[in-house]
């Protein structure tokens, strides 16, 4: 296993408190992995084997334990008979109304509790309701671009970043791509199967959608425009364009679903005048790259969005807030917050005329105020300061511990 201590790090403090520990993510992102990094760190501090109990409620082996009754049963069955046990949960929303199992657990027995899921069950107002106040929540993405350098150090040939970034775009970040030397058709095999699982699984069977059509072709209308602002009557307009009526809050429900099962990332847009979030003309990015290549293919005007979809990604990766920064009639890529600390990023494929030079340093100009301003491009040349404005490579920024 590679370490992953940008999570084990964050998920350590929260051991033997009273808070059930929640890991979200996309599906293959790393999630059952981090639990075993986590009962291997137990393991470490000499927590004996007999009182570290595991669960993957994916599999068979726990078909009939699928109601929170026979859930709570069958694991208080098998608790430690002396001190305190520690339970990792995979995948739990496969068990109904697993939120009351878990508090009862927590209420009735000596247990530290982890677990992890791949859809909205995981952030639902049950969540709310039966573990108020006792849980703590971690958000689990694919490969940063710095883990993705370690996986290549130990099952690849790791080549110079900047050339290496290239190469991290197309593939993307499951790691289970990483674990060998697969040519791109090998891996989208891989991603499309992780794909096609997510949508079937845990959009249309959970939530017994029947028009599975229009909910693929609404995908590929996002992923084909990621990176842009997004009303729900450019999609209706696409789908019309094909002789196919849809209303606006259908679409609305699909996207929403996409979330839920966090395929896609909802970004707001912020005014930075008027310091409010505006409630139109949002944008959506992708849980990553590889879904986008994998179900539309690969095309050459596709980088620029990618590489700002990276870019998102890693803020939401360092526990940042991000937005789309509206300012007057112009628009800065990203705004990104965290407690006191705030930074502005645009982002260009190639800095290459004086005209694009002037669009992407004069909207951060404009900002009245000195929080850190950065342009960031995969142009070879990029580096240095321009009036106060960092200039960096993307690669650069993306392994940059100065942020």
């Amino acid at each position: 296993m590679i370490p992953r201590p940008s999570y084990i790090e964050k998920i350590l403090p929260y051991v033997d408190a009273p808070f059930v520990k929640i890991l979200s993510g996309v599906r293959r992102c790393g999630k059952s992995t981090l639990l075993r990094m986590l009962m291997e760190e137990l393991k470490k501090r000499g927590v004996p084997e007999g009182r570290i109990l595991s669960y993957n409620l994916d599999s068979l082996q726990h078909e009939d334990i699928k109601t929170a009754r026979r859930f709570y049963d069958d694991v208080k069955g098998r608790l430690a008979p002396e001190g305190k046990t520690y339970l990792f949960l995979d995948e739990i929303q496969e068990v109904e109304s697993w939120e009351k199992a878990v508090n009862s657990l927590m209420t009735d027995c000596d247990v530290d509790i982890c677990v992890t899921g791949s859809n909205s069950r995981m952030m639902s107002s049950e969540i709310s309701t039966y573990l108020t106040g006792r849980y703590v929540s971690f958000k689990v993405f694919p490969l940063s671009f710095d883990e993705y350098m370690r996986f290549r150090e130990a099952y690849g040939t790791p080549g110079e970043r900047h050339t290496e970034l290239a190469r991290y775009l197309r593939y993307g970040g499951f790691p289970a791509i990483h674990l060998h030397e697969y040519t791109l058709d090998e891996a989208y095999t891989i991603v499309r199967d992780i794909y096609n699982a997510t949508i079937f699984t845990d959009i249309v069977k959970r939530n017994e959608i029947r028009k599975v059509d229009q909910l693929e072709r609404i995908t590929r209308f996002v992923f084909d425009n990621i990176g842009r602002t997004f009303s729900a009557a450019s999609i209706s307009k696409y789908l019309k364009s094909e002789n196919r009526v849809i209303g606006n809050e259908t679409i609305y429900s699909y996207l929403s679903k996409l979330e839920s099962a966090f395929i896609l990332h909802r970004c707001s847009r912020y005014d930075i005048q008027g310091k409010e979030l505006l409630k139109t003309q949002e944008k959506f990015y992708i849980a990553d790259p590889a879904f986008r290549y994998s179900v539309l293919g690969y095309t050459p005007d596709s980088v620029a969005a990618m590489l700002e979809n990276l870019v998102y990604l890693e803020l939401l990766r360092r526990g940042y807030e991000v937005t789309v920064g509206k300012l007057g009639v112009t628009e800065i890529d990203f705004v990104a917050t965290r407690q006191e600390n705030r930074l502005y990023i645009q982002i260009a494929q190639r800095i290459e005329s004086e005209a694009t030079e002037k669009r992407e340093y004069g909207r951060l100009l404009a900002i009245p105020d000195n929080y850190p301003k950065y342009v960031l491009s995969g142009d070879v040349f990029a580096g240095g300061n321009y009036q106060g404005i960092k200039t960096m490579r993307v690669a650069d920024f993306l392994l940059s511990d100065e942020y």
